[in-house]
């Protein structure tokens, strides 16, 4: 088995105790990387850097590894052990959130995406042709009916005939009855798959939207030179997610502000004792132990916050009942996700600008 990469140089706590503990993971397979990445049809060089720190992996090249091991020991991780580890790799994205890797963890999104997209079109395509069919059924049971129809009305002497007949036409007429209904049915279905290929492809356009954000960063980012530093307006941003801050950040790095970044709603009303100058809040609604309206709720209670504005960010939808709840919290506005980049980022220069603002002019005073 070849030996492992040692340790990259200048790790953070948090990509030293990741890549440890996938190095002992990986080591219960008894394989080379270049052999387990042949075996995962990876790239070798990207799953070493994993092992090493200087990568942090996405969280499904994790999970495979954890699958592989326990297929090859025939003993599963313990529930512990899989938590331990996710909170590691959670700690790891979040000390390392670069433009790259934003981009890695969005392209990850949008494949996805189109993959749902593409099935809803192919699966789109089944439901039309098999309800084609059923509507060429049901013409040709007309057909026959109104000839039987016809036949009955027009020879009235024939009368044992189609009496003899009538058990026929009792059939096509049960048949057709089934056939309408599995029409019904292929039709709901068909709206259905159509509606999902919909948010699929809308989906797509966003990620895409973001992606470009993200790669307009990575371009400033080489271009812009040292500047004298000044004090910046903060923006506060909240979400258990760490993709989703990971985003977030990337997309609003290259607005002129500070931007601080936490995971859950204790550590936002932590990070709003420590400062006082946050010019906007970027909240998400649906977060474990204390979710965004109540977190809001203890903003809003504190003199010294109670006027920062809070813009929610939600995968619930904007629907009436929804906002309402947001804009009763003290909400100043209602995003859902995904989020279209260029409209967050106009939002919040929108209340970065407010900001710098009213202290110029409290400044003059």
């Amino acid at each position: 088995m070849g030996e492992l990469r040692p340790l990259g140089q200048s790790l953070t706590p948090e990509s030293r105790a990741l890549a440890m503990a996938l190095r002992e993971v990986f080591e219960g397979l008894e394989v080379s990387v270049r052999r387990y990445a042949a075996r995962r049809v990876r790239d070798a060089g990207t799953f070493s850097r994993y092992l090493s720190g200087t990568r942090v992996p996405p969280w499904e090249v994790v999970m495979d590894l954890f699958t592989d091991v326990a297929e090859h020991r025939g003993l599963a991780a313990t529930p512990d052990a899989i938590e331990l580890v996710r909170r590691l790799h959670r700690e790891a994205v979040e000390t390392s959130a670069s433009p790259r890797h934003a981009v890695e963890v969005l392209e990850q999104q949008l494949a996805e995406a189109d993959r749902v997209s593409r099935r809803s079109t192919a699966h789109g395509d089944a439901l039309g042709d098999a309800l084609l069919d059923r509507k060429h059924r049901i013409a040709d049971l007309e057909v026959r009916l109104n000839q039987l129809e016809a036949e009955w009305n027009a020879e009235r002497e024939r009368a044992e005939r189609l009496a003899a007949a009538s058990s026929d036409v009792t059939e096509l007429l049960h048949e057709r009855d089934q056939l309408r209904h599995e029409v019904t049915r292929l039709s709901a279905r068909l709206h259905e798959v159509q509606k999902r290929r919909e948010e699929a492809e809308q989906r797509c356009d966003l990620l895409e939207r973001q992606l470009e954000a993200v790669e307009q960063v990575q371009k400033t980012a080489v271009a812009v030179t040292p500047v004298v530093p000044r004090v910046m307006p903060k923006v506060l941003i909240v979400d258990d997610q760490p993709d989703n801050l990971l985003a977030m950040t990337a997309v609003l790095s290259t607005l002129d502000q500070e931007l601080v970044a936490v995971s859950s709603g204790r550590e936002a009303l932590k990070a709003l004792l420590d400062h006082d100058d946050f010019a906007v809040i970027i909240m998400d609604v649906q977060m474990p132990d204390m979710d965004g309206y109540e977190t809001a709720a203890h903003i809003k209670r504190r003199p010294r916050t109670h006027d920062v504005p809070i813009i929610f960010l939600t995968a619930m939808g904007t629907d009436p009942e929804h906002s309402a709840r947001g804009y009763a919290a003290g909400a100043v506005d209602y995003i859902g996700k995904p989020f279209d980049p260029w409209v967050l980022r106009a939002k919040v220069a929108v209340f970065t600008g407010i900001y710098l603002e009213q202290r110029r002019l409290a400044g003059d005073q």
